[in-house]
């Protein structure tokens, strides 16, 4: 049985807590992972377990964005291999994963191949809107990101990054249903400032990015000898990246749900990939199913 053949079998519980950048999920994570009894927490890159990292290498110490994007999900083969075999050491049964969407969560768990979250958490259940207002303001204005683990463990691992701390105590309540902890309990979490948010969002004319898409969508079509025509690109900057907007003709006669979604993959994934570009949405539009010589003689 396989490494990651035993971690899917090992009664592990996931749960996730799911909010946008700078919302304030680092600073809640403590808090939900006592509320549900939850023994290591994801964060990042990292695998973190009693107050210390277990394993993993922390996102904020990368210099670009989308180098802290890949180390966040698990993307190179060797740092994913070591934390799962230290899940599977440390015997983790019961783990938070902390992302900015479902999506990543559920990403997260394929590639460490363990089981997908039973419960997920939206940082809206658990923080008001003023604090994730005053986070997000945090986050934009300064630069700063918080590390669910005392100063000493970034310090030690990460001194380049390390800001400042910042002590408090777990509130009674986690939220209008939340159950009652036994007592307040003080915890320390760790202050950073990573060099990618120093260095703002990566930008690329809207030519160039046209240009690419174009370039994808061709080499789309060779490798799956699929006709697709390209007929508006519209895009639209956003806070960490952009959003596509296509609208496209499509041949008759082909599984377009499936070949749309594997479109939408395979641009994201080469754009993101080649260039450090974000792309936050690729939304395509089919305006017309064209008929062609050959679909018209197989009919």
């Amino acid at each position: 049985m396989s490494l990651f053949t035993k971690l899917r079998n090992n009664g592990m519980t996931i749960y996730a807590l799911v909010g946008s950048s700078g919302t304030g999920k680092s600073f809640r994570a403590k808090l939900i992972a006592e509320q549900y009894s939850l023994a290591a927490i994801i964060d990042d890159g990292l695998l973190i377990q009693d107050d210390k990292i277990v394993a993993g290498k922390s996102a904020k110490h990368e210099k670009t964005y989308m180098g802290a994007v890949r180390v966040a999900l698990f993307d190179d083969k060797e740092h994913r291999d070591a934390v799962a075999k230290a899940i599977q050491k440390q015997n983790v049964k019961k783990i938070l994963i902390i992302g900015t969407s479902e999506k990543m969560v559920q990403k997260i768990c394929d590639r460490l191949q363990i089981p997908q979250p039973e419960k997920i958490i939206h940082i809206q259940q658990v923080a008001s809107q003023e604090e994730i207002s005053k986070a997000t303001v945090s986050r934009n204005a300064e630069g700063k990101h918080v590390i669910p683990v005392p100063a000493i463990e970034v310090k030690k691992s990460y001194p380049q990054i390390f800001y400042s701390s910042v002590r408090s105590f777990l509130s009674n309540e986690l939220g209008k249903n939340a159950k009652k902890f036994k007592k307040d309990k003080l915890e320390e979490k760790s202050i950073v400032t990573p060099e990618f948010s120093k260095k703002g969002r990566l930008e690329i004319s809207p030519a160039a990015l046209a240009q690419m898409a174009q370039h994808c969508i061709d080499q789309f079509d060779q490798d799956n000898n699929i006709k697709i025509h390209l007929r508006k690109l519209v895009i639209k900057p956003e806070k960490q990246g952009y959003r596509l907007v296509m609208t496209i003709d499509v041949p008759f006669g082909k599984q377009l749900t499936g070949v749309i979604r594997r479109l939408q993959e395979y641009i994201i994934g080469n754009i993101e990939k080649n260039t450090g570009i974000m792309l936050e949405e690729v939304s395509i539009i089919i305006d017309k199913i064209i008929r062609t010589e050959q679909a018209g003689t197989g009919a």
